[in-house]
């Protein structure tokens, strides 16, 4: 059974943490999410970012959200993927050394990663985005610029896929994310 690391932290989106998780479980994976500082069964505050005719989306109270996994027993090797959930979490994870080593695994061994909304802040504190062609939510558009990615500004439903990277602008592009995603892991799945 392949394994997958999933990222998240108090304050991530809501649906970006919730949505992924149980997609990704719901196709046989076995999927630890962690949180630095966390252990197994603590859990994360969520918030539910909505698009209400703001100049920016609102931000609600979402859900607690348990923690299978500790983030201390994380060994990067270990995992066939990596999924990192957007939101308020990444401003703040990113600046964590580990997370920063453990994104940077990943891409020096080409293994999957997928990265929704404010996560691809931890792309770019990791210095992986270089080179890369990725989208995100829009604010964080000229943070991909600046750490030498090229931003892809593409539908809020959509993905975009580079090599071993998938990234969507936020959690409506949920389905094609996953999809790609799991594309890049080898899932093959049939109606």
């Amino acid at each position: 059974m392949k394994k997958i690391l999933f990222l998240t932290g108090d304050f991530a989106e809501d649906y970006e943490t919730m949505v992924p998780f149980q997609m990704l479980l719901m196709v046989g994976y076995e999927v630890h999410a962690v949180c630095p500082d966390k252990k197994r069964g603590d859990t994360i505050k969520t918030a539910i970012h909505d698009f209400e005719g703001d100049q920016t989306y609102t931000e609600k109270p979402g859900h607690n959200f348990a923690l299978n996994y500790s983030f201390a027993d994380v060994n990067a090797a270990d995992y066939d993927g990596l999924v990192i959930a957007g939101g308020r979490a990444p401003e703040y994870l990113r600046l964590n050394q580990k997370v920063l080593e453990i994104t940077k695994h990943f891409f020096d061994t080409n293994k999957p990663v997928a990265a929704v909304c404010h996560g691809i802040q931890i792309l770019t504190a990791a210095g992986v985005v270089k080179g890369k062609k990725l989208t995100a939510y829009p604010a964080v558009g000229p943070e991909v610029t600046q750490a030498g990615g090229e931003y892809q500004d593409i539908p809020v439903n959509a993905a975009f896929v580079d090599g071993n990277l998938v990234t969507s602008p936020a959690w409506p592009g949920h389905p094609a994310m996953i999809q790609e995603f799991l594309k890049l892991m080898g899932a093959v799945i049939s109606i």
